[in-house]
C-alpha cells in the first residue's frame, strides 16, 4: 500500500455519492477540500468521527472546507448513514475501492488480535491548487474536526 503524502498531487477522481451524484477533484478546482476515508458507514467509531465533523461543520466551512466522506459501503447504506445523522456533506460509496486504493488507504490491519485487509481510517487535506497539504494518519475521532482546523 503506497499511501498518498503531504505535497503530492492529488488524483483526479470521480465516485458516487449517495445519491448517485458524481463528484470529481475538477469540481473543487480553487477550494479546500478535506477528503475522508472511514471503514464503514453506522459502525461505533465511524459514526462518532462523522457526528463530530457535523458539529463543527459550519466551523469547517467558514475555513473555506468542503467536505467528502469515503468508504466502500453501498449508496443505500450511505444515504441511510447520512440521513440517519443529518450528515451535511456527501459521502462516497466506492464500492470497488478505486479511490481508496488510488489514495493508498487499503491494506493489512490488526482488530481485537485479529488481521484483515481494510480501510485505513485517514484525512486527505487539499488545498486550491490540488496539493496535498496534510495527511493525517491518527485520526482522533472524537476531536477530528480540531484536528482538521489545527493544520491551517
Amino acid at each position: 500500500m503506497k499511501m498518498l503524502q503531504k505535497g503530492d498531487k492529488a488524483p483526479n477522481f470521480t465516485a458516487v455519492d449517495q445519491d448517485g451524484i458524481a463528484h470529481k477533484l475538477s469540481d473543487y478546482k480553487g477550494k479546500k477540500l478535506i477528503v475522508f476515508f472511514y471503514p464503514a458507514a453506522n459502525t461505533p467509531s465511524c459514526t462518532i468521527e462523522v457526528c463530530n465533523l457535523r458539529d463543527n461543520y459550519s466551523e469547517l466551512v467558514k475555513a473555506g472546507y468542503s467536505l467528502l466522506g469515503v468508504s466502500a459501503d453501498t449508496q443505500k447504506k450511505q444515504s441511510n448513514f447520512k440521513n440517519k445523522f443529518e450528515l451535511p456533506f456527501p459521502l462516497l460509496a466506492d464500492e470497488d475501492k478505486k479511490l481508496i486504493e488510488t489514495f493508498g488507504v487499503w491494506g493489512p490491519k490488526k482488530f481485537m488480535g485479529r488481521e484483515f485487509d481494510g480501510i485505513h481510517r485517514t484525512t486527505f487535506i487539499i488545498n486550491e491548487k490540488g496539493i496535498i497539504d496534510e495527511v493525517i494518519t491518527k485520526v482522533k475521532t472524537k476531536e477530528h474536526s480540531a484536528q482538521i482546523l489545527s493544520v491551517q
